[in-house]
């Protein structure tokens, strides 16, 4: 797996290693974080642990971009594509646009897993925090 290089207060570039056991400190089946600058840092997920992290930085990543001003580009309806995520406290991100002439039906999903359809006129504005 790629290593991720990274900022840390005592370097201006650290690399953070992952890897599945048996690697570093980790066991088979799990997972070895490690975070080397002028020391080294090392954690050990189970894959729950893993993926609870991976949810964690997901969510910090997309608060982190909803503080940051004048980010958010507004694209007509008919304009929008899979994978742009709309602005909000929560996650919804475009899985499917249709347009039937002035109309776009749109199918959000949210972080949770649920769809629904919305339906807009084709110049409407949809505020976005993420272009896809």
């Amino acid at each position: 797996m790629p290593d991720i290089r990274m900022h840390t207060p005592d370097a201006p570039a650290a690399l953070v290693e992952v890897a599945t056991g048996p690697a570093g400190n980790a066991k088979a089946g799990q997972v070895h974080i490690g975070a080397r600058s002028t020391a080294y840092v090392a954690l050990v997920a189970t894959p729950a642990q893993a993926r609870e992290l991976a949810a964690a930085l997901v969510r910090a990543a997309d608060a982190a971009e909803a503080q940051a001003e004048d980010t958010y580009p507004t694209v007509r309806a008919d304009e929008l594509r899979r994978g742009d995520v709309r602005t909000g406290e929560r996650t919804i991100t475009v899985e499917r646009v249709r347009s039937d002439g002035d109309t776009v039906h749109v199918t959000w999903a949210s972080e949770a897993g649920r769809q629904w359809n919305q339906t807009y006129a084709a110049d409407a504005g949809i505020a976005l925090r993420r272009r896809a």
